[in-house]
């Protein structure tokens, strides 16, 4: 892929549903929303990514997936709102986060760096404002990872390259719904400021 002057085009997003832990602090596979599947698909594209993943090990969870994009890519959905269709082509759907991965290694002739998010600080975590300004000045491809369920497990902050420190508000109250933790990061990596 030729080098593209716009930090978001070297930025993917992956919405991984496994490993992710449950509230009591298990391994498990979450089900994917229709909610996720459209509002961050349409952050994506506002903030012009290169591609957003949804990476589920269960089969009927990606035929879902694959099942509304679908509509809206080919189906009545596609005409009806085509702001929609244009987020939608940035989704592939994926058992695995090596399967997208491997998919951006091969688009970008080198392997992408692995941003992990979540909730809960992690030592060593970066701020937005630091990875902003390693996206200007460097041409590394990065996949952004956000967790479902009660977050990412620790086997996932495992394989980082970067660690992207929480949102916080001003209480102790932090439990932000997916979609709105992916854009409000992007805001603040790719956002015009």
């Amino acid at each position: 892929m030729s080098e593209i002057a716009q930090p978001g085009s070297r930025v993917s997003i992956a919405l991984l549903h496994h490993p992710v832990y449950d509230k009591n602090r298990r391994v498990v596979a979450t089900a994917v929303t229709n909610l996720d599947l459209h509002d961050i698909a349409r952050a994506a594209r506002t903030f012009g990514l290169f591609r957003y993943y949804v990476v589920t090990p269960v089969e009927e969870q990606r035929e879902l997936a694959q099942r509304i994009g679908r509509h809206w890519l080919e189906g009545y959905g596609a005409g009806y709102n085509p702001k929609r269709r244009e987020a939608l082509e940035l989704m592939r759907v994926t058992p695995a986060l090596d399967d997208a991965l491997a998919e951006l290694a091969r688009e970008y002739g080198r392997p992408a760096k692995v941003v992990v998010t979540g909730a809960q600080g992690h030592p060593g975590s970066v701020s937005c404002a630091d990875l902003a300004e390693r996206l200007k000045c460097c041409g590394d491809p990065c996949l952004l990872l956000f967790g479902t369920g009660w977050g990412l497990t620790e086997e996932v902050f495992a394989r980082a390259d970067v660690v992207l420190e929480p949102i916080r508000g001003p209480g102790d109250y932090n439990h932000l719904s997916v979609r709105s933790a992916a854009a409000i990061i992007l805001d603040r990596l790719l956002g015009n400021r």
